[in-house]
């Protein structure tokens, strides 16, 4: 059985070496440092990999890419079980990493461990339905097949605030599908990245089939989207640097796949069970600490019942509880993810104040010894112009805005530069279809939070991004199309 250094768990920093071609190889560059967000103590140390370690590791995945298309789709499957396998060895361990590096709370660390081994197996699943289609020719004795093949090489560059599922998102589609990956984990939380790469070494997965470098996006990130060894470029992150890579990538017309930012409105009408849309937006607000680009950003309450949801949400923000989760297990959340995130939080808030919102409850840094926290925050008194309903927050801060219908609620809904996902809370059969026709958003949650299944399409509009993920769909984004005519 794969032992993970156990001093990775107990405090000691460790120093870990890039995964390139079946190898751990060391950078030969400098490292970055890693802390622990809720207190700022030293966790590990990466490397900030050159380019010329960037271009070992896309020669490492082109040189293997062939040999591992040739596969048959239902044997890549086999390797990629065996990593869901080892994942599910080692979820304590894995989990508490992720609580570490990252600041999530012990109960959601291990769903998202959990939930990256079945989605492993969920795309592995997908070997025996890899479909092309067979088209109707306009000449005689031709037939006509559309063949779906591998793209190449992949790039994956992932987030801080689902770190550990994000290498399962980008790497299993990819590699079921036939492709190879390189993956370039968030400098914030790379430590889980490199512990998973431990456990996927000990597996018979060929080398070259997936690498991992760290390093800086500004560098390392860089020279790897502008690779020409580099077939599709899979992010996940801000808008502006979903646009910087998408610019990148001009220079050698890749492809890119983009999961960007989000201003999700949730949308109360007045005969909502309230208690039931509280719960599930208090929920969708404070989980991860507010750092994630689908849950609920900006409310559109009916004017009847404005106050007591906001009774309700009050109630809910002021019983939430924060702290250390690396100290203390029974936390609804845990710290922002550095002092730029905490930074921004509060800096949101303020300008709320300044341009006449009024806070109910929290509003200001949390009275902590350490580390990056702020309060749950509830905020009324808003407009649509006010820049907490218009820029994306990433913090446990909800703005409550009054409306007087449907038709209000979705117009002020859509007048955003965002388009990821959106949710509603009626009990009329005939408002919520209403709303999931005219809301332009990639997703609709109807009476629930906001958090999507593994067999959906995750994808955005506008500024949320391009392409998406999950599902035949998401599958279908790691392929390219071979159209073949044959005469006889």
């Amino acid at each position: 059985m794969t032992r993970i250094p156990a001093k990775a768990f107990q405090g000691e920093p460790q120093d870990y070496r890039n995964y390139i071609d079946g190898a751990f190889v060391e950078s030969g560059t400098g490292v970055i440092e890693v802390l622990n967000p809720a207190n700022g103590r030293l966790l590990g140390r990466i490397p900030d990999t050159g380019p010329d370690q960037v271009d070992a590791a896309v020669k490492a995945a082109r040189h293997a890419q062939a040999g591992w298309e040739r596969l048959p789709a239902i044997e890549r499957a086999g390797y990629l079980r065996q990593v869901s396998a080892k994942l599910r060895e080692h979820r304590l361990e894995l989990a508490d990493v992720i609580v570490k590096e990252q600041g999530k709370v012990r109960g959601l660390a291990q769903v998202e461990v959990d939930f990256t081994a079945d989605y492993i197996d969920y795309m592995a699943e997908w070997a025996r339905r890899i479909e092309g289609e067979v088209l109707t020719s306009d000449r005689p004795n031709e037939t006509m097949l559309l063949l779906r093949k591998p793209i190449g090489v992949v790039a994956g560059i992932l987030p801080w605030n689902f770190p550990f599922f994000l290498i399962a998102r980008k790497m299993a589609p990819a590699l079921v599908t036939g492709n190879t990956i390189v993956i370039k984990p968030s400098e914030e939380t790379p430590l889980n990245a490199y512990l998973f790469a431990e456990l996927l070494a000990e597996t018979d997965l060929p080398k070259g089939v997936f690498n991992l470098i760290g390093g800086r996006g500004a560098t390392t990130g860089e020279a790897l989207v502008t690779h020409p060894g580099i077939d599709l470029i899979t992010f996940t992150g801000s808008v502006g640097t979903g646009a910087h890579i998408m610019q990148a990538a001009g220079r050698n017309l890749t492809k890119v796949n983009l999961e960007l930012g989000g201003k999700a409105p949730a949308i109360v009408l007045k005969d909502a069970d309230l208690d039931l849309a509280a719960q599930a937006i208090h929920a969708s607000r404070v989980i991860n600490t507010g750092q994630v680009c689908n849950c609920a950003e900006r409310v559109y309450v009916e004017r009847s019942v404005h106050d007591a949801l906001v009774e309700k949400l009050a109630a809910l923000f002021q019983e939430t509880r924060y702290g250390d989760p690396s100290v203390t297990d029974d936390l609804d959340m845990g710290p922002l993810i550095n002092r730029a995130g905490l930074d921004k939080v509060a800096g949101a808030v303020d300008r709320a104040c300044e341009q006449g919102a009024t806070v109910v409850t929290g509003g200001k840094l949390a009275d902590l010894p350490e580390g990056f926290h702020y309060e749950p925050t509830l905020i009324t008194g808003v407009n649509a112009e006010m820049d907490i309903m218009r820029r994306e927050t990433f913090g446990p801060v909800l703005p409550v805005q009054p409306v007087d219908s449907l038709d209000e609620a979705i117009a002020l809904a859509n007048d955003s530069e965002y388009g990821l996902t959106s949710s509603i809370y009626t009990r009329d059969l005939n408002a919520a279809m209403k709303a999931a026709r005219e809301l332009k958003f990639g997703e609709t949650y109807i009476n629930r939070e906001n958090f999507e299944a593994m067999q959906g399409f995750h994808a955005g509009r506008r500024k949320s991004g391009i392409g998406g993920a999950d599902g035949k769909h998401g599958l279908y984004e790691f392929t390219v199309t071979h159209t073949v005519y044959i005469k006889g």
